[in-house]
């Protein structure tokens, strides 16, 4: 069960439809591996709304809280403001393979490339997964793909299946919010691979759980790790001020216990739906909101990106691997703990 289910409230705007990045019309696709006793990992596969990112390039940017992360492709991204590939989340040992795999794919797309930028995310989950194995190929890449939906899982698969969150299981969570400026209706979505946080720390809407809870067994780590974030909107932004909508997702890291210690890598990349990159030499005219009516816009990507952290968690079932194991976020007790602090609605 994610958020609303549960009637927690987070955050002030509505939901979209499906309450993921899928509002935006970005299919996800997972590679959920799970081999023997410690192979625990995967790959998850972002496809934006165009039928050739390559050809159909879309306005991004990023953001590096804490640099303690591998990420590829984020200095083209910033240097030119667009991504040219499908966004793709693995673990840390990973990421180049998986790269491999982005660029075969946009290489099939175009015959005639000859240069490309491929976007790979992180987070390391060698808790549970015995990373030296490298167990992710090129294939499992291109099975995402194939997987890919509008209405996908969430918590621990693809990316997310070794992930650990507040020393309970971690791994994929999504969210999304609906705004009105000037009469338009924009969304934002968020999709999170959380792998971070110390136990006490964990808040839920605004409820200290983690203190609470912080007996609870499977505790181990410390609370190391990363996260990284993906945050989507249709509405029309500029490079430059999707790297203000960027920052605003550690807002919501923050809400929900993410101090960005040393040994956590948080970055986030952000990109909008609305409008493809001009491709050719002559003058194109795009569209952008004014810079002061992106308030909304903000607020809206830190309560998507603060409940996609906890639909992670409310949605991971617990894992064993590597000689190690991730009990799942005791939902019953969370439950009664935010209704002992008057968080609880009706769903």
């Amino acid at each position: 069960m994610k958020v609303p289910e549960l009637g927690i409230k987070i955050g002030r705007y509505e939901h979209g439809r499906r309450n993921s990045i899928a509002d935006l019309g970005v299919k996800v696709g997972h590679r959920t591996l799970v081999e023997g006793d410690d192979v625990r990992t995967g790959v998850t596969v972002l496809l934006p709304p165009v039928k050739n990112p390559y050809r159909e390039r879309l306005f991004a940017s990023t953001f590096v809280m804490n640099g303690f992360s591998k990420p590829i492709g984020f200095v083209q991204v910033e240097e030119l403001g667009y991504i040219e590939t499908p966004i793709a989340l693995t673990n840390t040992l990973s990421v180049y393979t998986v790269a491999n795999a982005v660029v075969r794919h946009m290489i099939d797309l175009n015959p005639d490339l000859k240069s490309v930028s491929p976007v790979v995310m992180e987070c390391n989950d060698s808790y549970l997964n015995d990373i030296r194995r490298m167990a992710v190929r090129e294939e499992h890449y291109f099975e995402a793909v194939k997987s890919a939906s509008l209405d996908f899982e969430e918590g621990a698969v693809g990316a997310g299946t070794g992930m650990s969150a507040f020393e309970f299981k971690g791994g994929i969570g999504s969210s999304s919010r609906v705004v009105e400026i000037g009469g338009e209706e924009y969304t934002v979505g968020a999709l999170v691979l959380a792998n971070f946080g110390k136990r006490e720390d964990l808040t839920i809407a605004g409820v200290p759980v983690g203190e609470l809870l912080k007996d609870y067994p499977g505790r181990g780590t410390g609370g190391k790790g990363s996260i990284s974030m993906v945050i989507a909107t249709d509405a029309p932004l500029t490079a430059r001020q999707l790297r203000r909508l960027a920052k605003r997702a550690v807002v919501g890291l923050a809400r929900t216990g993410g101090y960005a210690y040393h040994g956590s890598g948080d970055v986030v990349l952000a990109f909008s739906t609305a409008q493809t990159v001009p491709l050719g030499k002559e003058p194109e005219l795009i569209s952008f909101l004014p810079d002061n009516a992106l308030s909304s816009l903000f607020r809206a990507t830190a309560e998507a990106t603060e409940e996609a952290i906890i639909n992670a968690l409310l949605q991971a079932k617990t894992v064993k691997g590597n000689g190690h194991v991730r009990y799942a976020l005791p939902v019953d007790k969370v439950v009664e703990i935010l209704e002992k602090y008057g968080r609880i609605g009706k769903a």
